[in-house]
């Protein structure tokens, strides 16, 4: 058929939007399309078109970290550290107003930088925290805001595979992307804290803190006891992993290794390895693994029929004739993306826009890290805008009855306005991305 690319760009992501809607897997959306547009452009040839991407996609060595760093955060989701670190933090916090708050915020963050995995953290933030915190008297919408907002932190704080991802698609160093990140994912951590303290201080009704009583049960000897004994191995792990990336000692893909045996390592010493959980460990991390890779297959063979027929020429084309200039171009980018994460998850979000973004970044004179690193901060947001933000539903289906969806959507709005204030300080400031990469050795 002859069709302007102008013509076939816009179909394809009026498809794109229409199956989305209809529920259908992504990977077999972004696949179907690239199928059904490729035969109308070129025939039988596209076949030969997706052999050539889809190879391209296996032989990517640095794609094999993710099921490594998958295998790593479900051994570590076995190893029970979680559980301890937040028993010893809900100790150590807890007379503070908003204690317990506090501690889902800083396990949260710890158990980021240790799996990268959201549903983890929140299911098991969730199954640990919510029940206390209901106990005590906090407000529903507090408690459940913080752990939603607390668990979405994995995938934003190194190592992260949805940053493995993002290298891969814009052809950047994994060590500087991971680098990128740190500091953005600890102001993000930082602004949640501060505002649950300020809160609950000038509001105690919101999360009353620990009696004297349950307080008095431990010594503080045995709280120090415990928060040593739960928080020196996760750091040796992130030491290992991050560490070795940083200091230029290992490859991403090794580096995954090395976090892998860490956390087998950790199982080990806490008590807590089975061959029954390493069994599982093993299947969740396929299944997981399988799912990342056929929606990459997919989007592979519709970004390569869209750029083949100059889709992404016509985007770029159309995008630079609003005249909006580098900032209002960047702010229509940003917009489009926070937009998109209430419909589609990350993956789908980095195969579909990376091609089209970031030649327009380019142009601009954007740096690539720090407009990549950009980017995973908006994408925080996808997880807790609804209609299909994964962690309220995640949340929802472990938590009590009492405990309402609008409680959750209510809870999650003024963590997503601070995840918007991350995003505008990272925007502002670009060397809250940029300083900690300038400093890696690779």
């Amino acid at each position: 058929m002859d069709l302007s690319p102008e013509t076939l760009s816009l179909l394809m992501f009026i498809g794109l939007f229409i199956g989305i809607f209809m529920g259908h897997p992504l990977a077999f959306v972004l696949g179907g399309l690239g199928v059904f547009f490729g035969w109308i452009s070129w025939g039988p040839d596209m076949f030969s078109l997706f052999i050539n991407r889809i190879y391209g996609v296996m032989d990517n060595y640095v794609l094999l970290a993710i099921p490594l760093f998958i295998f790593m955060a479900q051994l570590l989701d076995r190893s029970g550290v979680a559980d301890d670190l937040f028993v010893a933090l809900r100790y150590l916090l807890g007379t503070l107003k908003g204690g317990i708050g506090l501690a889902v915020i800083l396990v949260c963050t710890i158990f980021a930088a240790c799996t990268g995995i959201i549903g983890a953290s929140i299911v098991t933030m969730g199954l640990l925290s919510l029940p206390m915190m209901l106990k005590y008297g906090y407000d529903k919408q507090l408690a459940t805001g913080a752990i939603c907002a607390g668990g979405t932190l994995g995938i934003l704080i190194p190592p992260s595979i949805m940053l493995v991802m993002m290298a891969s698609e814009a052809s950047l160093s994994v060590g500087r992307l991971f680098a990128g990140a740190v500091v953005p994912g600890v102001l993000l951590a930082s602004l949640y804290l501060i505002y649950i303290a300020v809160r609950c201080f000038t509001n105690p009704k919101l999360g009353p803190p620990m009696s004297q009583e349950e307080y008095s049960k431990v010594s503080m000897g045995q709280i120090m006891k415990m928060v040593f004994r739960s928080l020196v191995p996760p750091m040796i792990l992130v030491l290992g992993v991050l560490g070795s990336l940083f200091f230029g000692i290992a490859t991403p893909t090794e580096a995954s290794g090395v976090g892998a045996f860490l956390a087998f390592c950790m199982v080990i010493a806490y008590g807590k390895f089975t061959w029954r959980g390493l069994y599982e460990a093993v299947v969740s991390t396929a299944k997981t693994n399988a799912m990342v890779i056929m929606v990459i297959v997919g989007a592979t063979c519709f970004t390569g029929v869209f750029l083949g027929i100059g889709g992404d020429q016509v985007v770029t084309e159309f995008v630079l004739s609003l005249g909006l200039g580098k900032w209002g171009t960047f702010a229509v980018m940003m917009l489009i993306v926070f937009i998109l994460g209430a419909f589609i998850d990350w993956i789908g979000i980095v195969l579909i826009c990376f091609p089209i973004f970031i030649p327009i970044a380019k142009q601009f004179g954007f740096d690539p890290v720090w407009f990549v690193v950009i980017i995973a901060v908006n994408l925080q947001s996808s997880f807790l805008t609804p209609p299909f933000g994964y962690a309220l539903f995640y949340l929802k289906g472990i938590a009590p009855p009492e405990v309402t969806l609008v409680d959750i959507y209510k809870g999650i709005v003024p963590f997503i306005i601070l995840m918007l204030i991350g995003l505008t300080l990272c925007t502002v400031f670009p060397d809250l991305v940029l300083w900690l990469p300038s400093l890696i050795v690779e």
